[in-house]
């Protein structure tokens, strides 16, 4: 059903969060790789030619806002509907007036906040709509639409994944409220830099937790009237938590990581959930974590146990879509297999050396046997003379040389004995003894017939 209430103008007596919530582009902040200059989205709010679309993301990153914005901007006749009050009755009501609409030449925008809550049938039920082009069809979800949203009604919708906030972004909407007279333009308000980084980690990328705490430390600072000194005390307060020294950019930042890492790396559990609670707690960025144990688990595991690999992109997953506190037990998952997971360098070592031959011996030829050869003139020159398809062969292996002359018998990955890798030695080693005997059979079959 329509439900202006979302739209309404804010006073005074409406939380700080929603008396800043923007009302065109230019106050929006983050999501540059949607709303950037030059970006899809961008142009089409800006020209009125907005599609049926999804705006999918974590709790408190704009997607409502967005919805607004366009509410605001576009010719169109827009209706907020609640997937979570709503049923197929008001859905067909709505829809009998979006026909109506149509007939008149009149859009309808309708909005649905957590889409993913409509069951099939209720999904179903806007299909028609939506391919008659009788409405634009704007959803929100915070789950992935790929599993919730009906795959005929994804197909006609364009997917915009919306990103958490950075702490820069929160610090930006935070100044924002302060100056702004729709906000706490109006207070004297003495407060740091330092303490509202404080208050945007705290946040964990959610604007309306920053705007909510900013509001509250201000009216519970030190002053009188309209004058407020934030101290971290008061923020501490008002958070309940107490702030842990940490610098997100300074030298405690790599101190922390540092730790995890070689804790996990020295096989250590205990420490190395220490040393994430450490920096959890302090409001690190959980996917900044997420990627330091994904890149872990290729570089200090690997082969030795490929399961750590992808239990870390699990955790990352887990991470960009719940957010803290929820994911701070699937970044203890990964924290913990990976440091009881048998530890091989290998695949960094091999890379390595690869990387250094590759920079300093750049004119390194492709052997004529395993380049293409797309035209008649490639051919010609022995582009992929004697290239020998594996899978034509017994055990789909063949002894053809694939490294440039000058690097033959050259290993850069060489497995060690540890977990499932000393299987991956065992394999690799047989391959390659196969192909020294085939290569000196080679080679004498062929000595023989030129002798011949």
């Amino acid at each position: 059903m329509e439900q202006n209430s979302l739209f309404d103008n804010r006073n005074e007596t409406t939380p700080l969060a929603d008396r800043m919530r923007p009302e065109t582009l230019d106050q929006f902040v983050g999501q540059k790789h949607l709303v950037g200059d030059g970006m899809l989205l961008k142009r089409m709010i800006e020209r009125d030619q907005v599609q049926s679309m999804i705006f999918w993301g974590p709790p408190g990153v704009g997607k409502t806002t967005l919805a607004r914005i366009i509410a605001n901007t576009t010719k169109a006749r827009f209706i907020n509907f609640s997937a979570v009050t709503s049923g197929i009755k008001e859905i067909k009501d709505v829809m009998a007036k979006a026909e109506e609409n149509r007939s008149m030449g009149t859009k309808t925008i309708v909005f649905v906040d957590e889409i993913h809550r409509f069951n099939k049938a209720q999904q179903d039920a806007f299909l028609p709509y939506v391919e008659r082009g009788s409405i634009i069809l704007i959803g929100a979800t915070t789950e992935n639409p790929s599993f919730e949203i009906n795959s005929a009604l994804l197909s006609r919708c364009k997917v915009f994944v919306l990103k958490m906030l950075t702490t820069e972004d929160l610090v930006e909407i935070l100044k924002n409220a302060i100056r702004d007279p729709r906000g706490l333009g109006d207070w004297q308000i003495e407060i740091s830099d330092d303490l509202l980084e404080l208050i945007a980690n705290y946040a964990n990328g959610e604007d309306r937790t920053a705007l909510n705490k900013i509001e509250i430390s201000v009216l519970n600072g030190e002053g009188n009237g309209r004058q407020s000194k934030v101290t971290r005390e008061t923020i501490e307060q008002c958070i309940q938590q107490k702030s842990i020294l940490y610098d997100k950019k300074g030298e405690e930042h790599y101190n922390l990581i540092s730790a995890l890492h070689k804790s996990m790396r020295n096989s250590d559990a205990d420490a190395a959930v220490y040393w994430l609670a450490r920096m959890l707690e302090a409001g690190e960025d959980p996917l900044y974590i997420a990627r330091r144990v994904v890149r872990f688990a290729s570089e200090d595991i690997g082969m030795a146990d490929s399961r750590a690999l992808g239990i870390a992109i699990d955790a990352y997953q887990a991470c960009q879509f719940l957010g803290m506190p929820e994911c701070s037990v699937h970044l203890t998952h990964a924290v913990v297999f990976c440091s009881l997971a048998p530890k091989s360098n290998s695949l960094y070592t091999a890379y390595s050396a690869a990387a250094a031959d590759a920079r300093n011996m750049l004119d390194e030829p492709v052997p004529l046997q395993i380049r293409n050869a797309p035209t008649r003139l490639m051919d010609e020159l022995g582009y992929g003379k004697d290239y020998q398809y594996a899978h034509d062969y017994a055990g789909h292996i063949t002894a053809m040389q694939c490294l440039p002359e000058s690097l033959q018998g050259k290993h850069y990955y060489n497995p060690s004995e540890q977990g499932v890798e000393k299987r991956v030695k065992e394999h690799k080693e047989a391959i390659e003894e196969w192909k020294r005997r085939k290569r000196q059979e080679e080679a004498a079959a062929k000595k023989k017939k030129t002798e011949d």
